[in-house]
């Protein structure tokens, strides 16, 4: 692809080239482990905000690298063009301002996703076609859906920081998605955020068992009580 300099594009347009790839294997260990999980080992105030699944199955779990878009709300000329520049594997990850008046992807698109291997979608805006998004085989998370359909007149850029749903995402972060919602890894982050995710799925399940026993310890929250000054 043309590798231009800043300087060269008009306003408001960009196209990165596509950042270096992902670990097969690390997007592999996150598939297993739910958004939750690593929410909690990730300071529990990372993900999105406000994202609706329109894929029909509830247990669908979304991981793979970021191909980020951002475009003018309503109109989808550049992720049409990161369609074309995206890898097996690649999930889109599009900044669309959260306007829901206009569809940014809809059937027709799906149909490439499915023929490129993408691993899925992540619009802050709307989609449509709703009952073709159902079907297995292309999770997809949006801010709403609407029958009005996109311009494809620009501006818009690829791989760029993007804010999606109260989420940051850089090109090339672990995108994982499941019906609790969808966050994002840094690549530099990932063997740390796989280690501390298991370690704490391996201390929920040590709390689901005195839980399922009835033998868990009362002084683990009558002690933050008792912190906070009440005769506990």
């Amino acid at each position: 692809m043309n590798t231009a300099v800043a300087a060269d594009w008009p306003p408001g347009y960009r196209i990165n080239p596509n950042p270096a790839r992902i670990d097969p294997a690390l997007v592999e260990a996150f598939s297993t482990l739910p958004v939750s999980a690593i929410g909690d080992a990730m300071s529990r105030n990372i993900g999105t905000i406000g994202l609706r699944q329109y894929h029909a199955r509830l247990e669908t779990v979304m991981a793979g690298q970021a191909l980020t878009v951002r475009v003018r709300p309503g109109d989808n000329l550049m992720i049409h063009k990161a369609l074309m520049m995206a890898q097996p594997g690649d999930v889109l990850v599009i900044d669309g301002g959260g306007d829901v008046s206009q569809a940014l992807v809809g059937g027709l698109m799906r149909t490439t996703c499915v023929t490129r291997s993408v691993a899925g979608l992540v619009i802050d805006g709307a989609i449509r076609d709703l009952c073709e998004w159902a079907e297995d085989g292309m999770p997809i998370f949006a801010r709403g859906h609407a029958h009005r359909g996109p311009s494809k007149d620009g501006p818009g850029e690829i791989n760029v920081p993007v804010a999606v749903a109260g989420l940051a995402v850089m090109p090339g972060d672990l995108i994982v998605g499941d019906a609790d919602g969808v966050i994002a890894i840094p690549a530099a982050e990932l063997p740390s955020v796989l280690e501390k995710t298991r370690a704490h799925l391996a201390k929920e399940a040590q709390i689901r068992e005195t839980n399922r026993a009835g033998t868990a310890d009362p002084e683990r929250f009558n002690a933050i009580l008792r912190a906070k000054g009440l005769p506990i």
